[in-house]
């Protein structure tokens, strides 16, 4: 009992001391979550979504207001940190990975019906002999002709779960029939590597279209068949590919640079610099590698053009790259969606940053795409403009350029 007795006072003493912290913040209508918060700029988001929530005329979907907010605060930070709402957070994940659940078509709405461009080989579809040019009218009890759907709700109308069975009318013009085909949804794989062959005898080509997670295992296999075949030099191309995966992009430059060569290194806000190293295991050092590039390659397209032109191994063949140097890392946000922020830059071995300006805004940013045709430089090398104060030089002394793309 004088245990309970001494110790009880010390208890009140307690309560009465957090009492008079928390009265100190406390106003008649603050929540629980603002009491140990004093981040006013959140509080104020928080206080202004509640007011529309709770106390608005009318009826207002606060989740598109929170998704408009949170779109416009990242369009005043670069045009590379975007929000991924909920509900494309599927489709977004899909892309990057190897493979989807799908029949296994490629598509084009003509007019106001699906056409079936290609079947993906021993896919669902190319197994129960559906053909180039068939128009596909129904996909269980959903109609899909005379409503021009967008692509993402045809896309949500033909996928669904491994293993389940969907039923297809399609119509094929060729025969002027109309016929039923039942079949079961299965994993579809999404190549990166879109192409690979001998150009001649000693020749290689490998044609990547971006850098998922299953590019790297992809590059791998179709160098060493290449290599079968006699392959001593390679054409890389990377035209039209917009990027993915930093780190796939670094594992893919490792294959032709020797250990030790610096393939880039990416500084933070607080000015922590990381490098990356070319490692023992590469499948292609000290050979003639050709990478071909245009206005369309970005981002790790970029990062391996950038390293092999600035460690003076192979030939950058083609028009200016696009000019992003960012790098974004994919943030939850605790609801099903995310942010991609931008969190560093990357660097060329030679130190140079390729990303073009961005400081007028995304408007402008990308208006300097189409600058770029109207200048003339993607008929002619010469009409190129370049900075003298962005000039570097390689180890053997040849001169690039930074502030904007691969040249």
């Amino acid at each position: 009992m004088k245990k309970h007795y001494y110790i009880w006072p010390t208890i009140v003493a307690l309560a009465m001391s957090l009492g008079i912290f928390v009265g100190g913040k406390l106003h008649f209508n603050d929540t629980p979550e603002k009491l140990f918060t004093t981040n006013s700029k959140k509080d104020k988001l928080n206080r202004l979504i509640d007011y529309i929530d709770y106390e608005y005329v009318d009826d207002i979907n606060t989740d598109s207001i929170v998704d408009i907010t949170v779109n416009n605060i990242l369009d005043k930070l670069d045009p590379h940190s975007v929000y991924i709402p909920k509900s494309e957070m599927t489709r977004v994940a899909e892309n990057m990975k190897g493979d989807f659940v799908g029949i296994g078509i490629n598509f084009y709405m003509y007019k106001d019906t699906i056409t079936v461009i290609r079947t993906v080989e021993k896919g669902p579809s190319f197994l129960k002999g559906i053909k180039a040019g068939d128009r596909i009218l129904m996909a269980g009890g959903d109609t899909l002709y005379g409503k021009r759907l967008p692509s993402d709700v045809i896309v949500d109308r033909l996928k669904g779960q491994n293993g389940s069975s969907v039923q297809l009318q399609i119509y094929r013009k060729s025969e002027d029939k109309l016929f039923k085909v039942n079949l079961k949804r299965d994993r579809i794989p999404i190549k990166s590597v879109q192409a690979y062959y001998m150009l001649t005898p000693e020749m290689g080509y490998i044609k990547i279209n971006r850098f998922a997670e299953s590019t790297y295992k992809e590059f791998n296999m179709a160098l060493r068949i290449l290599q079968r075949q006699g392959a001593k030099k390679l054409t890389l191309d990377l035209r039209d590919n917009p990027g993915g995966y930093l780190g796939i992009a670094e594992q893919l430059a490792d294959e032709f640079l020797k250990d030790g060569k610096l393939i880039l290194y990416t500084k933070n806000k607080k000015g922590k610099i990381e490098k990356t190293f070319a490692t023992k295991k590469g499948n292609f050092e000290d050979k003639p590698v050709y990478v071909l590039i245009n206005e369309r390659s970005a981002s790790a397209s970029e990062i391996i053009a950038g390293a092999l032109q600035d460690n003076d191994i192979g030939t950058i063949v083609g028009r200016r790259s696009f000019g992003k140097g960012l790098v974004q890392r994919e943030m939850e946000l605790g609801d099903g969606s995310a942010v991609r922020l931008t969190v560093s830059r990357y660097y060329t071995p030679t130190g140079r940053s390729i990303q073009k300006t961005y400081k007028n805004g995304n408007k402008d940013y990308y208006q300097k795409f189409t600058d770029r045709y109207h200048n003339g430089e993607l008929i002619s090398v010469d009409s190129i403009k370049v900075a003298d104060s962005l000039k570097f030089t390689t180890p053997k002394g040849k001169v690039v350029y930074g502030g904007g793309g691969i040249i």
